[in-house]
């Protein structure tokens, strides 16, 4: 065989060497599934992922299954959630949920609670990231047209000035040309009210640059105001405190809790932290249970 034939094999073979190679990078960035439907009876969670090239749904294996009812202190905010969500559940008409207000009390508990309680009724759950709040419009898309209700959780939520996220929630909320539609809704916690930050400078009179500054404010809370539901949490007093770590000892097998020794513990644990929260609450009990 002359010796050009054989160098154009090797050429060819290094050349399906490279390809295979390539091609094998390029797997890496693709999604588990080339399907952009996911299977709906796989999980009652999924969670909103994307690459380079593409977004995707991944479910979720193993879900949290929280019980409203181990919740303490936060009575009234469960009541108006619960019953916001089984309206939804049953089809109809419900509003989407700002939950904001001291860190630790239960927000993003109370909404996955939800999912636990109505996922036997068809409600499924999708977790978005700040960062990708920007692919709202393919989520929707994507759930539009089926048989069961979606919420959409964002946790944590807040803004810069020139966050993509802002404008793509806005829209999502009630601002689209486009219905949004009837079986989605958004669920979403933050520690403030307004989700845009506000500077002093909003609120000096219109010497400054801006002309208009009541504007320029209003701009700054229309987010907020598209939810139709507020949902406020405040710091736990110490009663309430204590009746969130006694809740928790007693899931976590300890029912004599009630004793001095325990009382005197869990509030040295909340000093601490300087936070008397269902977070602290819980923190403490894995912490006593598992010393005990």
């Amino acid at each position: 065989m002359p010796n050009t034939a054989v160098d154009l094999i090797q050429q060819a073979s290094l050349f399906l060497q490279r390809a295979e190679a390539m091609l094998g990078r390029l797997e890496t960035l693709l999604p588990p599934t080339m399907s952009g439907t996911p299977n709906w009876q796989d999980s009652p969670a999924f969670r909103w992922r994307r690459n380079a090239q593409r977004g995707w749904l991944e479910p979720i294996a193993n879900p949290q299954r929280l019980d409203a009812r181990q919740l303490q202190g936060i009575d009234d905010q469960r009541s108006a959630i619960e019953r916001n969500t089984a309206q939804f559940v049953a089809g109809r008409s419900a509003n989407n949920v700002l939950l904001t207000g001291a860190r630790g009390t239960g927000k993003s508990s109370l909404i996955k609670a939800m999912l636990h309680q109505f996922s036997a009724s068809g409600l499924r759950m999708i977790e978005v990231e700040k960062h990708l709040l920007a692919d709202l419009p393919d989520i929707i898309q994507l759930v539009s047209q089926r048989p069961e209700r979606f919420i959409i959780f964002c946790d944590d939520l807040s803004f810069d000035e020139n966050d993509n996220g802002y404008m793509a929630l806005k829209t999502a909320l009630d601002g689209s040309l486009a219905a949004t539609p009837d079986n989605l809704l958004i669920y979403a916690t933050s520690n403030r009210r307004h989700l845009l930050p506000e500077s002093q400078r909003d609120n000096q009179s219109a010497s400054g640059a801006d002309l208009h500054p009541g504007e320029t404010v209003d701009e700054k809370i229309a987010l907020s105001d598209r939810f139709g539901l507020w949902l406020s949490f405040y710091a736990f007093d110490q009663d309430t405190y204590l009746a969130c770590v006694r809740a928790w000892l007693a899931q976590l097998g300890i029912q004599d809790s009630n004793t001095p020794e325990i009382r005197h513990e869990a509030l040295l644990w909340a000093l601490t932290r300087s936070n008397r929260s269902g977070r602290s609450a819980w923190q403490f009990a894995r912490d006593y249970a598992g010393r005990r």
